[in-house]
């Protein structure tokens, strides 16, 4: 195992439990304000804690789908690609949902 995997693995498991954690502080703790105003500008008072926790969901999906990446990658799999794109796309369609649901658009 040469250099080049071991600092790539650790860049992808960072990104991953970055995503984790930020996930669970908006679902967790409410903060919308960690996001950009345009993605919660017509959200609904009461409707708040549930955009965040879908939102939440929506990056824990990215993170867990990266983190499984790196390990992947950690062994040299020709496989690193099916949790990378599985936790992108649903953790993207479950934003879209949400985006769509409670904030209107998705803009």
């Amino acid at each position: 195992m040469n250099v080049g995997i071991i600092v790539g693995v650790s860049i992808e498991e960072a990104v991953g439990v970055l995503l984790i954690v930020l996930g669970l502080v908006i679902w967790i703790k409410k903060a919308v304000s960690l996001l950009h105003t345009y993605h919660y500008k017509h959200v609904e008072e009461e409707d708040i804690p549930a955009y965040c926790r879908v939102i939440g969901i929506a990056l824990i999906l990215m993170g867990v789908g990266l983190c499984a990446t790196g390990v992947l990658n950690l062994f040299e799999s020709a496989w690193w690609w099916i949790p990378l794109t599985v936790g992108f796309v649903v953790g993207i369609a479950v934003f879209i949902f949400a985006q769509k649901k409670y904030n209107g658009s998705i803009f």
